[in-house]
């Protein structure tokens, strides 16, 4: 028959080897998503004891069959109740991925939302945070909508200003433990909670605000601007990518490129993902 071949006594077609590579996308993904967590090693135990009732069935053990068939029963249940966090951002992932806006189908809702934003305040507040080493955590929605994240912190939906930016970052303020959420130029909300990143390339060096900053930008198009409480330094936050270290002009060419797709004129700075760092 047209499409399939012989391997031995095996008939396989195109569609086979189409599922057998799908599949193992498929199971590479799920390990890559799983990785460096605690979630590994329970998925590794279910599969354990998949492949013991596996056995135990072709065996024609009755008693220990009909226990661990019960057990089988609810796994799809209790994997559910035991991965969500993985199956959550697993699909935050998928919809990054596949999110339209991403493709710039509807490239002038950017534009219209990110010409009205002026990144002076920014920039002239994380100087001076950095120059005091108060830490901050600026997140700038692009097309992902961050209402969710939003929500865990206090709405404020208020004009920039470089004084306000001081005021919910001074050490003192209740606001200044968490993250500030940038949405069409103004301030939605400040105090938010924001995922952190369990990526185990992430160096010692970061803090949890700049796994925090990774962990946002890994499952949303978002920019994250972090200045560190122990350093002092400024970094900005892409698609987990961190460009460390900026100085003044260099956070505005960044913020440029970064938001207004602008490009940047050639600097000494350099960005390096988690593991480039951690090397």
């Amino acid at each position: 028959m047209i499409g399939f071949f012989t391997v031995g006594f095996l008939r396989i077609g195109w569609v086979d080897v189409i599922d057998v590579l799908l599949v193992t996308v498929l199971f590479y993904q799920l390990y890559k998503l799983l990785t460096g967590s605690v979630a590994l090693k329970i998925f590794l135990g279910f599969m354990s004891i998949y492949l013991l009732y596996l056995v135990v069935k072709a065996t024609g053990m009755e008693l220990l069959t009909s226990i661990l068939g019960q057990f089988m029963s609810v796994g799809v249940l209790a994997g559910i109740i035991l991965f969500q966090q993985e199956i959550r951002r697993f699909l935050l992932t998928i919809g990054k991925a596949t999110a339209l806006d991403r493709v710039r189908v509807f490239p002038w809702r950017r534009e219209a939302a990110s010409e009205r934003m002026n990144i002076t305040p920014f920039v002239e507040a994380a100087k001076s945070l950095a120059g005091k080493q108060t830490g901050a955590l600026i997140a700038f929605s692009m097309a992902s909508d961050l209402k969710f994240f939003a929500d865990s912190g206090d709405l404020i939906d208020a004009t920039v200003s470089k004084r306000l930016l001081m005021s919910i970052f001074n050490k003192t303020s209740p606001l200044h433990d968490g993250a500030v959420i940038i949405t069409r130029g103004r301030i939605q909300a400040a105090r938010c909670i924001l995922p952190v990143s369990e990526n185990p390339d992430v160096p010692a060096s970061m803090g949890l605000r700049h796994r925090a900053a990774i962990g946002l930008t890994e499952v949303t198009d978002a920019i994250v601007l972090v200045v560190s409480e122990e350093t002092g330094q400024i970094s900005l936050v892409r698609g987990g990518e961190v460009f460390r270290n900026l100085a003044s002009a260099d956070l505005r060419a960044r913020l440029n490129e970064f938001l207004f797709d602008v490009a940047p004129k050639p600097t000494a700075s350099t960005g390096s993902t988690a593991a480039e760092v951690a090397a």
